[in-house]
């Protein structure tokens, strides 16, 4: 069975010597190498690089990684300037989005959080959306909007950590700004959202250059290889470069340049043109509020599984839901189970069922009070609790929240309100014009809709791991700025019932689903894998990591892997539905094996092909090279050398 879950591939290495170089690495990972999994072809080779990785959701920006490089760059110049082109070519983001990362900095030996998530506007309130007629905040427009993160989160790695120029970071998104050929999925999902677009001004202006209103049936967006320009988008980064400049021209450091055209960005001309453009729109951003946010730079969590330290950032997003399941995980004989059997993939759901469900009820802002109870969730007693819940015969459709807050010597504050918890929140129906908008993505998309990935490695010991999302299409586009605007608001509940620590207010950020991740062993990194996928991604990520962890297969193997999706945990987009029992799986899982799912509870989907487009660098400790993989599905593509 193992064995179609991959498409060959020609490789010019003898299949002994591809072997062994699994198995070594697989020893400096401290695990053991599984000959099944060693045997297994891949559609996209393994890269392999002595100096440097660059690893992401297109092709054209994995290319702006490698001209950073060139350039004397280093990882964090490559992941920037990968991160500008994503945002410029909308790879389900923009640059009015947020971007979260992981940094292993190897002069100090630490990996250090980048918090760039936006908050909440002024006047944000559950009562202003109640009064809309709204169960949650919408999915799209102004008001969907928090304020932009990925300009300060690029700006300030960059300055903290890069070694280049903004100007030179910025060149090949000012380049693709100016125009470059369209792909076709991408100008054809513009005119699929030309509806919704045709609302703003400015998005339709720029989205739809070809909008006839009195020809509905004319195509109004770019054809596939037509040059899609953003003129007022080059403009601010225009802006950005010269604020830049100007600050080196009167004697400020490199460092102190860069935050010139921070300060720029949300405190001069570019500020208050997205402000105004987005309040004309209905939308509540005021300038304190771009000039109040600010990027954290934060200590990220961890839990070790088996002697490897997995690395995630907290509880705004829902990153630290993978650790609490590798802690209940850890014990268990994964291996002995099989691959894929029906046990592992029951053991896996049950797991993921406890750990999701803290995550609906315990995650949020944790600069924002109440506290979340993080040390108590990542306890490994309190794991232990958890994993004593899992039957092993059956699916527990009720799965609940548990009480971590004794696991760190506290008193449960909202022991009532988990007493009320249901697994299932209160459906969002529309009621008119003042109610929920009409969806931008089905549930089915919302769930596994959003955001690109972004790894980048350098012999230096420079490691980054990025998931950056938000102003995806259909953006609100703020005006003269050319920033698509992130619609992250409606990951934020109405309700304390549902979630006392995401409840929405003005300055607060909303619980996200973007995770990237990091793993050490013995102080050293060997690891850094991230996905897009909204609320699949740390499912796709613990697949993942037990795939090269405790089935040995190399990083490529583990990219391409067919994973399992559960649709329990509450979805963090539109309606927040929850499937309790349903599980995809796809044909390459035997009839035998769906049948005993079914047996046990399960709603088994059978589909062509799960949704895991994983990016991912594994360091060799043996020989300190870097093995890169990307995977399968879609554009994901990484360069090495």
């Amino acid at each position: 069975m193992i064995a179609r879950l991959f498409r060959p591939f020609t490789s010019a290495a003898p299949k002994q010597t591809r072997l062994l170089a699994t198995v070594a690495l697989a020893a400096g990972l401290g695990v053991a190498a599984t000959a099944p999994a060693d045997a297994q072809s891949t559609a996209k080779p393994v890269l392999h690089g002595r100096h440097w990785a660059a690893v992401t959701g297109k092709p054209l920006a994995a290319s702006a990684g490698a001209m950073m490089f060139a350039r004397g760059g280093n990882a964090v110049d490559a992941a920037c300037a990968m991160l500008g082109t994503t945002s410029t070519m909308w790879d389900t983001l923009g640059w009015g989005g947020e971007t979260q990362a992981l940094i292993h900095n190897p002069e100090t030996g630490k990996v250090v959080g980048i918090n760039a998530l936006g908050v909440a506007p002024t006047g944000a309130t559950p009562a202003f959306f109640r009064d809309k007629g709204m169960v949650y905040p919408p999915e799209y427009g102004p008001l969907a909007a928090v304020t932009p993160g990925t300009p300060g989160g690029l700006m300030v790695m960059l300055a903290e950590y890069g070694r280049l120029s903004l100007a030179e970071v910025l060149a090949p998104s000012m380049e693709m700004a100016e125009g470059y050929p369209i792909e076709g999925v991408q100008a054809d999902n513009i005119e699929r959202r030309r509806d919704i677009i045709a609302q703003w001004p400015d998005s339709r202006r720029i989205f739809l250059p070809h909008l006839d209103e009195n020809n509905a049936e004319q195509r109004a967006a770019p054809e596939g290889g037509e040059l899609f320009r953003q003129l007022d988008l080059l403009a601010t980064l225009k802006k950005l470069v010269d604020a830049e400049a100007q600050a080196l021209a009167a004697g400020k450091s490199r460092k102190e340049a860069i935050y010139a055209a921070y300060e720029r960005f949300y405190r001069g001309d570019i500020a208050k043109e997205i402000v105004a453009a987005t309040r004309e729109q209905g939308g509540l951003f005021t300038e304190e509020d771009l000039a109040n946010w600010e990027v954290h730079i934060e200590e990220p969590v961890s839990t070790n599984y088996k002697g490897i330290d997995v690395y995630k950032l907290t509880t705004w997003v829902q990153g630290p839901a993978m650790l609490q399941a590798l802690n209940i995980l850890e014990p268990m004989d994964l291996k002995g189970m099989g691959y894929n059997s029906a046990n592992y993939i029951h053991t896996l759901y049950q797991t993921m069922n406890l750990a999701f469900a803290d995550r609906d009820f315990y995650y949020g802002d944790p600069y924002f009070p109440p506290a979340e109870p993080i040390e108590g969730l990542l306890s490994k007693d309190y794991a232990a609790q958890r994993r004593a819940l899992i039957n092993p015969e059956k699916n527990d459709t009720g799965a609940r929240p548990g009480d971590p807050y004794p696991f760190q010597g506290d008193k449960n504050p909202f022991t009532k309100l988990l007493e009320e918890w249901s697994p299932i929140p209160p459906a969002a129906e529309a009621d008119g014009s003042d109610g929920f908008q009409q969806a931008a993505l089905d549930q089915d998309e919302a769930f596994i809709a959003g955001t690109t990935s972004i790894q980048a490695a350098d012999a230096d010991g420079w490691v980054v791991s990025i998931t950056p999302s938000g102003g995806w299409i259909p953006a609100f586009i703020a005006g003269d700025s050319g920033i698509g605007l992130s619609q992250r608001m409606q990951s934020f509940v109405l309700d304390e019932r549902i979630n006392p620590f995401n409840v929405v207010a003005p300055g607060k950020r909303p619980r996200a689903t973007l995770t990237p991740s990091m793993a050490l062993k013995d102080g050293e990194p060997i690891m850094a894998f991230s996905v897009q996928g909204g609320d699949t991604q740390d499912q796709n990520l613990l697949q993942f990591f037990l795939n090269v962890v405790e089935f040995g297969m190399n990083v490529q193997q583990a990219a391409e892997a067919h994973n399992v999706t559960s649709y329990q945990m509450q979805s963090s987009f539109g309606a927040h539905i929850s499937e309790p029992g349903r599980l995809d799986v796809t044909r390459q899982l035997p009839p035998y094996t769906r049948d005993r799912l079914k047996a046990m509870g399960y709603e088994v989907d059978v589909v062509d092909r799960t949704y895991s487009p994983i990016t991912a660098i594994l360091i060799d400790p043996e020989q300190g090279t870097f093995q890169a993989g990307a995977s399968d599905y879609g554009d994901d593509y990484g360069i090495a050398w």
